[in-house]
């Protein structure tokens, strides 16, 4: 019986790999934030009035020691969490509506198109009015800044709908609600997620006005005081705070929608 030889073995030094399109992405990251860490430095260093990197490290430091930025992440967290998710869950169905029947189109759009051109910034004064300085006013207008962003995106998702699916869907015995459940929501998703980041912005822009609304805690709070005794680097410790926590926030809605569109053809 005549011999098989056996399988060429592997070389030893294995050919190397392309890196791939994630980790590629992710060096990119790390050095456009060290690009950028060298530009404000160098802007510190050329006389400009900034502190520079060390100092809004040490002072950061000694906030992390005593506890303080702990406690105003997790206030202004709660506030942005809470009025996010309220605006999210009101904006979706509403959206859904207006997309889907005509008549409640004709009665909502205009007041959300109303409110979309009326900053959520300057209802402050009214809020304070009529809700008082506690919580409630400042997730009102968090809420209100994340409502009008996701309302329209899954409003334009639902119009933007493919009539052919829809109409296939009709002719193979699909009913509206099965129409909706299979097709209108699922191809609405990305709309609606891309709404969503879009909403979370607009929640971190609105944060530190809201805090101004009698807060006693807060990464907004904070830096109110801080510029009133022209502490810089304690400014600078919010502003890096909530860009951080923004930008995590934003990943993993970013996480969500490529798994909720895995469907979705990308480039």
């Amino acid at each position: 019986m005549e011999e098989v030889p056996p399988a060429s073995a592997p070389d030893a030094a294995p050919s190397r790999r392309r890196p791939t399109g994630r980790a590629r992405s992710l060096g990119l990251n790390v050095l456009s934030a060290v690009i950028g860490i060298g530009i404000w430095w160098a802007f510190a260093a050329s006389g400009f009035q900034l502190p520079t990197p060390p100092q809004v490290l040490f002072r950061a430091g000694d906030l992390i020691a005593d506890g303080t930025l702990q406690e105003d992440v997790v206030a202004s967290l709660r506030r942005v969490f809470i009025g996010f998710a309220i605006g999210v869950v009101l904006a979706v169905p509403v959206g859904f509506l207006m997309g889907w029947y005509p008549v409640a189109r004709g009665l909502i759009e205009p007041w959300v198109q109303f409110f979309r051109t009326i900053p959520p910034l300057a209802l402050i004064p009214l809020t304070i009015v009529l809700m008082g300085i506690d919580e409630t006013p400042k997730i009102f207008v968090i809420f209100l800044a994340s409502f009008l962003a996701c309302v329209i995106a899954t409003f334009q998702g639902v119009v933007s709908v493919d009539r052919t699916l829809i109409n296939a869907a009709r002719v193979l015995g699909a009913g509206d609600f099965t129409i909706f459940r299979r097709v209108v929501v699922p191809a609405s998703t990305p709309f609606i997620l891309v709404g969503m980041r879009v909403g979370l912005g607009s929640s971190w822009a609105t944060l530190v006005a809201a805090e101004i609304i009698g807060a006693q805690e807060g990464l907004g709070h904070r830096m109110q005081n801080a510029q009133l005794y022209f502490d810089l680097p304690t400014i600078f410790v919010g502003v890096i705070s909530i860009g951080v926590l923004g930008l995590l926030m934003d990943r993993a809605l970013l996480v969500a929608e490529q798994r909720l569109t895995i469907w979705q053809e990308r480039r």
